[in-house]
């Protein structure tokens, strides 16, 4: 198949082997192998490689290169960059960039350094180090109101109206009283700077909290657990080591009377990685120990068991947990961006008009005064009330969320995007803890010719205890006899076990083969570490085990759970207590811990009792297939479990005699101390002991689903979501998860992207999965980085074609950028949903992110936009209200611009039929009463408006897919209101023209009159679905404008407005404006009636 492929040659292969050992260290950031060798500076790969083609097609695979596509880079490279390419955005580039160099001068960074930090001497210490604590507020006391008036000004709708606003201090440009302008904009900027002000304050409540929790002291045995659920999104108890010179010490405060000192690289990205060394100069001769990952506590990990005392070197900004996180930004919503968009647009037709107006008057006179009046009289058709309203539209949307009772616990933390809920297209989700409840329980035991579920443990329970009393009794008739133990005989014949033997053997390789330990807390204070062994609580009430995964606990718990408990361990042994009380001992002799490579674990244990050495091994079945003994069921078992959604292990062992243990210990013992190729040597070793094994069992453990995860995300794939798993756990575990949560369906292909390490291996494997069709994809971290270096476009164009995606081993960094790719690349709106502090740069670079409160802290929950309690929630909190905020603002939003647009029309037809003055229609409180007391109520009321009830969208998410087309506020309805505007407004005020009596203050009173109740007509003609409120609203502004009419002597005659001619005239014109938009709406749904409109039905 490669030589179908036209690839030129990469490399050589010492430079392939350099290239393997270097990307560990690039994975997440520059790492000590960076300066030698990266793979972001590659110098070995050939020029013309940039020109290597990517085939595009599935026929070309097998024809020839007449298929393929270039790749982006190269056409990028031949972009001309011209005036087109100024005009057309261009210059809006040149800005920014000259903008963020100005930003780089005036915050250029502080050059990170390696340091030397001295026990118990802070003065000795060269430099300062950042402050400790996280911040994650935008502003500071000195930024907060230059940033936020930025942050509104840059929109073109509120910088267009302070300019509109300042013109009014210019006496030739006065054409109205100041309050008309400055009272609209002071209302903006005041809610705004309020609002601000708040989540800012509660963004420093929320840094408070997270940097008041403090660390604890070291145990005396020299190592303990620690969780790095909040850095890497492993649940694993990760077991760390003390420095061991420091452990001989007498007391713990003599930590600050010797002369010692650590040396620590400069601080990075890579939280996999560390190198430094401590140095204690007061011993001869002085001792220097090198310190590794195993001897670091990082940032945002917890201790979970014991205490610790350490020495800090890194703090604030430069902790791996923080440069793992992106700084957080001001979110602005798509709905937003669009209004923006439409708004240059009434501009143009603002300036158009204008234009028009002074050359019908023929540029007499100073005609560019005119032409700037024309642009204030006009200035209606970009209405500030615009941004009011919406404004306390997305409060109102956030304070329905936080109160609906069918999501409980929600809040919303960041207001200004609530409509981005109903826009979304990708959905970025972490697993643990968010998909997953992170609780293994044991499930299934399969020993081939029979299987023990969850309802028929109790059998395993009896022959366990039945085996362990006859075991117990021959060991008492062998000790009455003086009877020497036999040693383990290899060559021994093979004999038909009988199925309570079988169970014998299988739930004891169970509770020894693993890397748990357990765990006794101490009754007194933990501040007195000396003698907490002597004060612990060795009952199985105080008892908890502790272990590199959640599935090793799942096992030994289920063993305790049929009788056979692990109470003690050790580095050098484990203790096992036997349903009759007995205390078995066995010596740790060697043990092989899991790796991504091998998918195996192993450990070679001695029983005390009998001196037999066995050799016990558990795995994945595709690793232990090959090195058990033959059998007819494995595979088609470990096939069922995996379709039940269960994790599977193979569990088998191997008898080894005194003469075996000790040649396979020398062979181990050197292959450690080579200095060349020492991985490949002790695997070597290793697995020559993995050979004809005894299949002992085949075990299943769930992994406990969130509640109601299935079918959430059943419904979030019904409504046109992208569903991608990015999680920092193993691609077993990935793929396992993703199957039982159906994010992958059970008849689904997977495909799982190998290992690649360089441009070639990256090609092919591309190709490969180029040819799978409704596939999903499973990738690991490092592959992903390979692909997205060379072939970027390329991969998320195939990703993107995928019903789902699995991303496992991703660092935090990796999260954030597969995020913006998916932004760049696709255009559509993204979310990321997570619950630990590994999931915080994702979910502030997604549009709308989503934090969940969880077992892993309340971390990615503060930091995020919205905060559920359950996974759940967010199938109600998108269909339901991301549906119904974005539907109710673009309604809002139109009708608000449809309100400036009337009147625009008014003035212009106004100003046209009197010789194209510059003389407003409307003055003073007449504006002002327009846009606030007589229409504001029934406008804003539409926040309250809903095609469909919450239940129905709910059972038909099908309904959120024609969000994200954005019908809702397009060109297409935007036109139309135009329209329905220049109609409305035309006929309100010809028909006044019309019927006026000779005098202009009638003219005044019939044109307003009918445009009052035109706007309350036309809110009434936009409901959907009628609530009190809105009816409420609309009698209430009715009722203020006949009250005010008393009060309006100096626009309106008011014997005039009391006769029967006045109301005939103004009901004759709004009947008229108003009655063809009601006909033609009752037309439509009969005729062409909207989705939502059959199912109300």
């Amino acid at each position: 198949m490669a030589e179908q492929i036209p690839l030129y040659p990469v490399r050589s292969a010492a430079a392939a082997a350099s290239c393997k050992r270097a990307a560990y260290f690039s994975a997440a950031g520059p790492g000590p192998g960076a300066e030698r060798s990266s793979r972001y500076q590659l110098e070995d790969e050939s020029a013309h490689l940039d020109e290597m083609p990517l085939m595009m097609s599935e026929e070309g695979f097998e024809n020839d290169e007449s298929d393929y596509h270039k790749l982006p880079r190269a056409r990028i490279l031949r972009r001309k960059r011209g005036l087109e390419w100024f005009v057309c955005g261009g210059w809006k580039f040149l800005c920014t960039s000259c903008c963020d160099w100005l930003i780089n001068i005036c915050q250029r960074k502080k050059e990170l350094k390696a340091r030397t930090v001295w026990l118990g001497y802070p003065e000795k210490c060269e430099e300062k180090h950042p402050r400790n604590s996280i911040k994650n507020q935008k502003y500071n006391v000195f930024t907060f109101i230059p940033g936020v008036l930025y942050e509104q000004f840059k929109f073109f709708l509120n910088l267009y109206f302070l300019v509109v606003s300042c013109s009014q201090f210019v006496p030739a440009l006065k054409i109205g009283y100041l309050y008309t302008y400055w009272a609209p904009l002071g209302f903006v900027l005041a809610v705004t700077i309020m609002r601000e002000a708040i989540d800012e304050f509660r963004r420093f409540q929320r840094d408070k909290e997270v940097n008041s929790q403090l660390y604890s002291k070291l145990t005396v045995r020299g190592s303990c657990f620690i969780r790095t659920d909040q850095l890497d999104g492993e649940t694993d108890w990760k077991l760390k080591v003390a420095v061991s010179c420091t452990q001989r010490l007498p007391a713990l405060g003599d930590l600050f009377s010797i002369n010692a000192y650590v040396y620590a690289q400069k601080p990075q990205l890579d939280i996999h990685s560390f190198e430094g060394t401590f140095t204690r100069e007061d011993s001869d001769p002085p001792i220097h120990e090198s310190l590794s990952i195993e001897n670091t506590l990082w940032a945002s990990t917890v201790v979970a068991s014991g205490t610790i005392i350490g020495v800090v070197i890194y703090t604030g900004k430069e902790t791996r947990s923080v440069m793992n996180t992106s700084n957080p930004k001001s979110k602005v919503g798509l709905l937003d961006l669009e209004l923006n968009q439409l708004t240059k647009a009434l501009f143009l037709a603002l300036v158009a008009l204008s234009v028009v107006m002074v050359t019908l008057q023929g540029f007499s006179g100073p005609w560019y005064r005119s032409l700037f009046r024309f642009l204030l009289l006009f200035s209606y058709i970009i209405p500030i009330s615009l941004r009011v309203n919406l404004d306390m539209g997305k409060a109102a949307y956030g304070w329905m969320i936080m109160k609906d009772e069918n999501i409980p616990g929600t809040v919303v933390r960041t207001s200004t995007i609530p409509e981005e809920l109903g826009r979304l297209v990708y959905l970025l989700t972490d697993k643990t803890g968010t998909l997953t409840r992170n609780e293994m329980v044991f499930k299934r035991l399969h020993l081939g010719t029979v299987s023990y579920g969850t309802d028929t443990m109790d059998e395993i329970q009896n022959q366990l205890m039945n085996s362990y009393s006859q075991t117990q009794s021959q060991t008492s008739g062998n000790n009455a006899s003086s009877t020497p133990p036999r040693k383990a005989q290899s060559s021994a014949p093979k004999v038909r076990k009988s199925v309570s033997s079988r169970v014998h053997e299988a739930v004891k390789a169970v509770a020894l083969c693993h890397n748990v330990t357990p765990v006794y807390e101490a009754r007194g204070a933990a501040g007195e570490t000396e003698f907490a062994e002597a004060d612990q609580d060795f009952s199985d009430d105080n008892r908890t085990y502790q272990a590199s995964s959640p599935d090793e606990v799942a096992l030994v718990q289920w063993t305790e759970s049929v009788g056979l408990t692990l109470v003690n361990r050790d580095l050098t042994s484990m203790q096992l207590r036997t349903p009759s009380g007995q205390i078995l001992t066995y010596c740790i002799l060697q043990t092989f811990p899991f790796t991504s490579e091998s998918k195996r674990m192993g450990v070679i244990v001695r029983d005390e009792s009998t001196a037999e050495i066995t050799f016990y091994m558990k795995g994945a079945d595709v690793a232990m297939s090959t090195v058990v003994q033959y059998n007819d069921w494995l595979e088609e078992e470990c096939g069922n479990m995996a379709r039940e959604g269960l994790r599977t292990l193979v569990v088998a062992k191997r008898a080894l005699t005194d003469e075996q243990y000790q040649d396979f210990e020398n062979r181990y013992n050197q292959a450690k101390l080579s200095i060349h190729d020492r991985t490949l040597k002790v695997a070597a070793v290793v697995e020559s002991l993995e050979r004809e094994m005894e299949l002992l069992c085949l075990t299943g453990v769930e992994d406990q689903l969130q509640a109601d995860v299935r079918p959430t995300l059943e419904m979030l794939r019904n409504a046109g979501l992208k569903i991608w798993m990015l999680t920092g756990d193993k691609l077993e575990t990935a793929t396992c998860i993703a199957k039982s949560s159906h994010l992958v369906s059970r008849t689904q292909d997977t495909h799982v992207f190998r290992p690649v390490t360089s441009r070639g291996e990256a090609h092919l494997e591309l190709n490969a999965f180029r040819r799978k069709h409704d596939c999903a994809l499973v990738i690991s971290g490092d592959s992903l980085e390979v692909c997205l270096k060379y072939y970027e476009h390329e991969f998320v164009e195939l990703a993107c074609q995928c019903p789902a995606v699995v991303c496992c081993r991703c660092t935090p960094t990796q999260k954030a950028h597969i995020v913006r790719l998916l932004q760049q690349h696709t255009g559509r709106r993204t979310c990321a949903i997570g619950d630990g502090g590994n999931d915080v740069s994702m979910i502030q670079a997604a549009d709308c992110g989503i934090g969940i409160e969880g077992k892993e802290g309340r971390q990615a929950s503060l930091a995020a936009d919205f905060s559920v309690s359950q996974f759940k929630h967010i199938g109600r909190l998108l269909v339901v209200h991301g549906r119904s905020s974005y539907k109710r603002s673009a309604a809002l939003s139109q009708f608000v611009m449809h309100r400036g647009l009337i009147i625009s029309t008014m003035q212009a037809v106004f100003s046209s039929v009197f010789y194209f003055a510059s003389v407003p229609l409307y003055q003073g409180f007449l504006m002002v009463g327009y846009a606030t007391v007589y229409t504001m109520f029934p406008v804003f009321s539409l926040v309250l408006d809903q095609d469909v009830k919450p239940e129905m969208a709910m059972l038909y998410p099908e309904l959120y897919k024609d969000l994200t087309k954005g019908r809702s506020l397009s060109c297409k309805t935007f036109l139309v209101w135009v329209l329905i505007s220049i109609y409305q407004g035309g006929i309100l005020m010809f028909g006044a023209l019309v019927l006026f009596e000779s005098e202009f203050v009638h003219v005044v009173a019939i044109s307003f009159t009918a445009l009052v109740l035109t706007e309350l007509l036309m809110v009434a003609l936009t409901v959907r679905t009628w609530h009190w409120l809105m009816a409420v609203a609309e009698l209430l502004s009715l009722g203020c404008y006949v009250a005010s009419l008393a009060f309006l002597n100096q626009y309106f005659d008011v014997p005039f407005i009391m006769t029967v001619t006045f109301v005939w005239k103004v009901s004759a014109i709004t009947v008229v404006s108003c009655l063809p938009l009601y006909v033609l709406k009752y037309l439509k749904r009969k005729l062409s009636p909207p989705s939502y409109s059959k199912l109300s039905s």
